[in-house]
């Protein structure tokens, strides 16, 4: 799953959806585009939060000390793209 995969759902859909003007009993291919349409967004939104969500990085240490008792530490770190080039 990926961008390409949205970007192809969408072009077809609108494709069906918009330019196609031939009829096949029982299948309405306008609704078919549409569809296609709406995955395709669908597809473009996962793959933009997910790939998002790749840019943090969570870490938690525990250390128990002699005495029992526990000290836990979490640090999270995002992930800086480099600037873009000039």
């Amino acid at each position: 799953m990926g961008y390409g995969l949205g970007v192809f759902l969408t072009a077809v859909g609108l494709i069906l959806a918009l330019a196609v003007q031939d009829m096949i009993d029982a299948v309405d291919l306008t609704m078919i585009g549409w569809i296609l349409v709406l995955a395709g967004v669908l597809v473009l939104v996962l793959t933009a939060v997910q790939s998002n969500s790749k840019r943090q990085h969570t870490t938690t240490a525990t250390t128990t000390h002699a005495d029992g008792s526990q000290t836990t530490e979490q640090r999270t770190t995002e992930r800086q793209d480099p600037p873009p080039a000039v």
